[in-house]
């Protein structure tokens, strides 16, 4: 995978109540990607470039076009802290 392509995996990160609510009390973020990567792509890029180790993704096709990757952090690897490195918090 060309250097391009791997920064383009993830968008931003996507924020909405529901994704506070997901923050705080299921060590769940979620991220805007691409519609054309997968949950290994998203997992390997997630993991190297935060270094934090990953439980379980999820992704959904929104109505409006986006994608979704719902990201779980295993029980170490706090997500209150990954998303006040993003300036979430």
């Amino acid at each position: 995978m060309s250097m391009e392509a791997k920064r383009d995996i993830i968008i931003s990160v996507h924020n909405s109540e529901k994704s506070t609510r997901l923050l705080q009390e299921q060590n769940k973020i979620s991220f805007i990607v691409s519609k054309s990567a997968n949950k290994f792509a998203i997992r390997k890029e997630l993991e190297s470039e935060f270094e934090i180790k990953i439980a379980k993704i999820n992704i959904i096709n929104k109505m409006n076009g986006d994608r979704v990757a719902i990201v779980k952090l295993k029980p170490e690897y706090p997500a209150t802290d990954l998303a006040t490195k993003l300036g979430l918090i």
